[in-house]
């Protein structure tokens, strides 16, 4: 346990640890710099004192006449060579130069008593006419030696000169020369440590102070909640290019991970979608419809210049208010039928009261016989009992209003569709939209046209009214997501229901369209390829 305590802890905080390595990187980096300049620096010290030893050697050899003095006289302390070999050392500020003939004998050394001896070294290299250098130990101590061959004035060998440095006063050097380098490498150190401590503050500064562990847990806690939520999440760089994207908006908007690093036009279509994420189109709550789902999307800008946008998703909410606005339609209307059938009865009743039953009669077979000759009619041109269920009670709605629904002559639809719910859908959305349009005042007495027919296995859908008609160069705006001529009321979003005809007529591979019907109101028209069941084509 004592051995646990001694030991010193690793730094838990990020910005400790960074500035921890740092310091050790730095130190580290700077001994092995000061150590590699260090090693090469005494083989150079050494190499230049060689070739200073070197050079001196080679001007005493080149001195006329000593070669002469050599040749003619004996090695004696006093003799002309010791007096020149001297003069030379004391010149150069030399550890020895010393003369010798052929045999070795000394005729100067720094040491008078030891001319007549034989050197201690080897001359043999200089004697046999070449040049050596060289770092040994002889009688004067370690040297940085230079010898060179000493030649009369025929070229001929007649001794051999040889010099020497001590060594001492080289490494004298090298050591003179550490603190220099120590005192560079300190100003380095110095520098890299500030550094790391600006660098360091910034991470704290960015980081909160929070330890490693933390940012992990973080990170790990941030994937889960992410991709966890109910809600899309797609984030986006300055540049415009996705770089997260959760389950939930891959589920929404159809893409995948490959989606990450690409830019956000690349990924999309193009399309409102694609304009609202991309900040083209600004707002808050903004709503659009992506492959038949009615999404809201929110922005925020994030401090690095790029942006995170959340999707929620709508679509059952959506079809939940449109089930409701129909169903309080659909009341509405039986309100006023109940209203109507009421002073039906207290007219029947009048008519028995006063005794005038034939009359009673035929006012009951006049009023059933009516509504029984809409509903049939309406079953007889349409055979499927969703879509035709949804034509009465539309027509109940437009009666309500004082509108007049009525199924055009041709209108002929198989008993059994692929899918009644998307026909109900487009069907629904369309009538509404006329109904709403006849509330800015038709031209003339009020009503709405549907036409359905088949097309082998194509639905063709029409509906058209006397209203005021599309506003000029709207054509294509009409099914633009959010876009509408009516004013949305804080509990209802408009602009919808348009946008979801294309988005389903497209899905079937089918198209949407609107136009202006001659005499004045619109007509729109969608076809829903292979709508029919392949058994179904045949027209009723």
């Amino acid at each position: 346990m004592k051995g646990t305590e001694m030991r010193p802890r690793w730094p838990r905080r990020v910005f400790a640890q960074v500035l921890l390595v740092h310091l050790l990187i730095i130190t580290g980096v700077t001994g092995l710099a000061a150590g590699l300049f260090l090693a090469p620096l005494g083989a150079q010290l050494d190499e230049q004192a060689e070739r200073r030893a070197l050079s001196i050697a080679q001007a005493t050899a080149a001195q006329p006449g000593l070669a002469h003095d050599l040749l003619a006289g004996r090695p004696t302390p006093d003799g002309p060579v010791q007096a020149g070999a001297e003069r030379v050392r004391l010149a150069t500020g030399a550890s020895y130069v010393v003369i010798v003939d052929t045999r070795g004998i000394r005729y100067s050394h720094t040491t008078p008593s030891r001319i007549g001896g034989r050197v201690s070294s080897d001359p043999g290299p200089a004697l046999g006419g070449r040049e050596w250098t060289g770092i040994g130990r002889g009688t004067l101590g370690r040297s940085a030696r230079g010898k060179v061959p000493l030649r009369d004035g025929e070229g001929a060998v007649v001794g051999a000169v040889s010099v020497g440095i001590a060594y001492d006063n080289v490494h004298a050097l090298l050591i003179r020369a550490v603190p220099g380098i120590l005192l560079y490498a300190g100003a380095a150190l110095a520098a890299g440590a500030l550094a790391a401590v600006a660098v360091s503050r910034r991470l704290r500064k960015r980081t909160h102070g929070i330890e490693l562990t933390e940012i992990s847990a973080l990170l790990n806690e941030r994937e889960a909640m992410l991709h966890g939520i109910r809600e899309g999440v797609v984030a986006l760089d300055r540049r415009g290019r996705v770089r997260l994207v959760n389950d939930e908006a891959q589920r929404l908007l159809g893409l995948g991970q490959d989606a990450i690093g690409q830019p956000l036009d690349t990924v999309l279509p193009p399309g409102r979608t694609t304009d609202v994420l991309a900040g083209r189109v600004t707002g808050t709550d903004l709503l659009t419809v992506r492959d038949g789902r009615v999404l809201v999307a929110n922005r925020m800008d994030t401090a690095d210049g790029g942006t995170v946008a959340t999707l929620r998703d709508r679509t059952e909410l959506e079809q939940l208010r449109r089930e409701l606005d129909g169903t309080r339609g659909l009341t509405d209307a039986l309100r006023a039928q109940d209203h109507e059938h009421a002073n039906r009865l207290h007219t029947l009743l009048g008519l028995l009261e006063l005794g005038l039953h034939k009359e009673a009669a035929e006012f009951v077979a006049e009023v059933t016989g009516a509504h029984r000759a809409t509903a049939e009619q309406v079953t007889e041109r349409v055979r499927d009992p969703v879509v035709s269920a949804l034509l009465v009670g539309k027509g109940a709605v437009a009666a309500e209003r004082g509108v007049a629904l009525r199924v055009s002559p041709g209108s002929r639809l198989p008993d059994r569709v692929v899918d009644a719910r998307d026909v109900v859908t487009v069907l629904g959305n369309l009538v509404d939209n006329a109904l709403d349009a006849l509330a800015a005042g038709p031209r003339g007495e009020p009503w709405v046209e549907v036409d359905l027919r088949a097309v082998g296995s194509t639905v063709v859908l029409r509906v058209s009214d006397n209203g005021p008609g599309i506003p000029e160069a709207a054509g294509e705006l009409v099914f633009t997501d959010g876009w509408s001529t009516k004013e949305s009321s804080p509990h209802r979003r408009r602009g919808l229901g348009l946008a979801l005809v294309r988005r389903l007529a497209e899905r079937y591979g089918g198209s949407a369209r609107s136009g202006d019907r001659e005499g004045g109101g619109a007509v729109f028209t969608v076809e829903l390829p292979e709508a029919l069941n392949h058994l179904e084509r045949v027209n009723r």
